[in-house]
């Protein structure tokens, strides 16, 4: 039976529905962060949802294939390969042809950018709300 008071141990889900993402917050100290997430949607595909900030990110298929956009580039990372890229360069990811899962690392920048708080409850907007567009 899980409870409220269990929450320094358990890692819940957080899913956002219409962005096609569910993310596990792997770990809670400050500074850098490591997600796992579930991509099920694909890239966006218009220029203006590509995002840029201050930083560096880092993450690897754990399955399936993601679709990383860079700039002009789109680039496939398969199960296994792993991408690291400046943020500064316009980016976004997300599933292709099917859903795929990433383990992300992400610096505190990046944790400012791609990471808001969980609403009460844990449902709607996650807290990994940007993590598909990189």
């Amino acid at each position: 039976m899980e409870s409220d008071a269990d929450d320094d141990v358990i890692i819940r889900p957080q899913h956002d529905m219409a962005r096609g993402l569910t993310t596990w917050m792997l770990n809670r100290q400050p500074g850098v962060i490591v997600a796992k997430t579930r991509l099920t949607k694909p890239a966006p595909t218009s220029a203006k949802a590509l995002k840029i900030h201050p930083g560096r990110d880092w993450f690897t298929a754990l399955s399936g294939t993601v679709t990383l956009v860079l700039g002009d580039r789109r680039i496939l990372v398969e199960t296994g390969q792993a991408a690291e890229f400046s943020t500064m360069i316009p980016h976004a990811f997300g599933a292709h042809e099917g859903p795929a899962e990433i383990l992300g690392i992400l610096d505190q920048d990046g944790r400012r950018t791609h990471l808001r708080p969980l609403p009460k409850g844990g449902e709607g907007r996650s807290s990994a709300e940007e993590a598909a567009e990189g």
